[in-house]
């Protein structure tokens, strides 16, 4: 496969605040006892361009992280991401503007002492894509391009409805002329009428200016409906990727089988209490993950080999792959 974004065994470890207390003990020598939390571990993931990357899992899996490693907002603790072989970020520090990002919650991600028009133009300007003089039709042509009126401009982000609001977010990550796009959850925060409008425009945009995505979602409908592949992401780990109709019609994963199982459906008989199904056992605590392959605890499949060795990713069919040492019992479960 032909990769345009390029995600390298990329980790990233969140370590403990030192008090001023144990900084001093540690520099006299004493051995002071820190646990770090692995967020993202060992994650290598290519995406074509042009191709739309959905990401799910439970919350606290790392996906969150993972996007903020893409886009350059975190530095990796190991590993590399790189677009066209050129790195995200260079010499630890700039970061390209090739990657930008439309976060989930519109008006914590807009600034509400600035005019929405200078807030979508700040980042042309001053990085060359436009002028202050041509700013403000620079901005009136993204503004209509994202189905909003050129002349609130002038309006300030608390003016706005929350799906005005989003459409004014992704104006500005769009004006910053991207490669790549990463949407964290940015539809979570909408009305579901609210959802599907910012969703046909997420689907017309992308298809006009062929960007490279990576959605975030814990809404299972909305990654199968916007996205190409899917990549299934527990506990810092990705354990299945594939093509959206196949992951969904067949995993091959034992968790990924339970999270599409744990999704609400509509049931019209409302005679009777519904159950809904859940995944058993707690999640556990990144601070000291299990042995072997981190899902076994809760896994139906677990075997003595699942807590003695972590599964190694393997091709299933072209394009798609999983981290399970049981995976063709599950595909023929799934498949039954």
């Amino acid at each position: 496969m032909s990769s345009f974004l390029s995600i390298d065994n990329v980790s990233r470890l969140f370590g403990p605040n030192l008090t001023t207390g144990e900084k001093i003990a540690a520099k006299l020598g004493s051995k002071v006892e820190t646990r770090s939390v692995r967020a993202v571990s060992d994650v290598s993931l290519s995406v074509r361009k042009g191709e739309t990357l959905g990401l799910v899992g439970e919350s606290g899996c790392g996906k969150s992280t993972l996007g903020r490693l893409i886009a350059g907002i975190l530095p990796p603790t190991s590993g590399s991401v790189t677009i066209d072989g050129k790195p995200v970020m260079e010499s630890g520090t700039k970061v390209t503007t090739r990657v930008q990002t439309v976060f989930q919650d519109p008006f914590a991600s807009l600034d509400p002492r600035m005019k929405v028009g200078d807030t979508v133009a700040e980042g042309p300007i001053a990085h060359g894509l436009t002028t202050k003089g041509a700013a403000r039709d620079y901005v009136a042509g993204w503004f209509e391009r994202v189905g909003l009126d050129p002349v609130w401009a002038d309006r300030y982000p608390h003016q706005f409805s929350g799906g005005q609001r989003q459409r004014i977010a992704i104006a500005r990550a769009l004006a910053m002329q991207p490669d790549v796009l990463i949407c964290d959850e940015p539809v979570a925060s909408l009305d579901v009428s609210i959802q599907a409008q910012i969703i046909n425009l997420f689907l017309e945009l992308t298809r006009d200016l062929e960007l490279t995505c990576v959605f975030i979602s814990h809404d299972l409908s909305v990654v199968q409906h916007v996205s190409d592949r899917v990549a299934v992401m527990y506990l810092g780990r990705i354990v299945e990727l594939g093509p959206v109709a196949e992951v969904f019609g067949t995993p091959a994963h034992p968790y990924t089988s339970a999270l599409f199982g744990s999704v609400p459906k509509l049931v019209l008989d409302a005679d009777e209490l519904v159950h809904f199904e859940t995944i058993d056992g707690e999640v556990p605590s990144p601070l000291s993950p299990p042995s072997g392959c981190y899902y076994h605890p809760r896994c139906p499949l677990a075997s003595a080999q699942c807590s003695a060795q972590q599964p190694a990713t393997q091709p299933v069919a072209e394009l798609r792959a999983v981290a399970c040492h049981h995976f063709e019992q599950q595909l023929a479960k799934a498949s039954a």
